[in-house]
């Protein structure tokens, strides 16, 4: 089992740090959404044309990979279509010097509730252009099940018509089941064809929505969805989304590294 970290859960700390702590703690990997104040990851001095070379050795010296890079770039938006397209091929362009074989996209509303309405057609297209440009670069694009997309039946639709070896499926596994109900061996079937990586996180239900928790102190089966993703095959890795970033109150970077490390070792 190979397990990464998004730097969503720390974003105090420098690329340095980061990349230390994953180390001594037995990581294989960290999924990389922006590092301190820079959110944009093209923009991260660690990765920059003077810097990027010695950042994958350094990755290299510590056996480490890049699994990931996460965008907030949105292809579902109809305006300022140019400018989008534009970051998302410098987050291609990165990837392929880091290593790493996968760009997140946003599809709908960056948030995870699946709230509001998407033009597929228009998505669709977006995506066939931007993952042919992926591929020219050994990259591919991942739609994550998140807004409108946490319905993976929906999303299996979309990838179906999309027919792009250069766009495949991020499985968040908390949104289908928690937005949706769906069970584990349903998101799977349905996402099976196209599924490239994976975010975990837990919450518990709330009166009024859900608050996240610790993984394996929720309610979101995760047990349940390693075995399927094991028994189902799946390879890639199984990626940490403490969204610390964007909320201050959740528990301290350090501890639940720790525990997600020690936690899946139990799985």
């Amino acid at each position: 089992m190979k397990i990464s970290f998004s730097t969503l859960g720390c974003p105090r700390w420098s690329w340095q740090e980061i990349t230390a702590t994953a180390c001594d703690l037995g990581y294989n990997g960290i999924e990389v959404r922006g590092v301190g104040k820079d959110i944009s990851v093209p923009t991260i001095p660690a990765f920059s044309d003077a810097n990027v070379k010695d950042s994958v050795s350094n990755l290299k010296r510590l056996g480490l990979q890049i699994p990931c890079l996460d965008s907030d770039c949105c292809i579902h938006l109809h305006e300022n279509e140019k400018a989008v397209n534009e970051e998302i091929q410098s987050y291609i362009v990165l990837a392929e010097k880091l290593g790493s074989p996968y760009v997140r996209i946003m599809a709908t509303a960056p948030v995870p509730q699946p709230v509001g309405t998407v033009d597929e057609s228009f998505v669709r297209d977006r995506a066939v252009e931007l993952g042919h440009y992926a591929m020219e670069h050994h990259v591919k694009l991942l739609i994550e099940t998140h807004g409108v997309w946490s319905d993976s039946e929906k999303l299996a639709r979309l990838l179906s018509t999309i027919s792009c070896d250069g766009v495949g499926a991020l499985w968040d596994v908390h949104h289908p089941y928690r937005f949706m109900g769906e069970r584990p061996e349903t998101t799977f079937q349905n996402l099976r064809p196209w599924l490239c990586h994976t975010h975990f996180k837990d919450s518990v239900a709330t009166d009024d929505g859900y608050r996240y928790s610790l993984p394996g102190f929720g309610d979101v089966p995760l047990a349940d969805i390693v075995s399927v993703l094991k028994n189902g095959g799946y390879d890639g890795f199984y990626s940490l989304e403490w969204v610390k970033r964007w909320d201050m109150t959740l528990e301290e970077p350090g501890i639940v590294f720790a525990h997600f490390a020690t936690y899946m070792q139990t799985l």
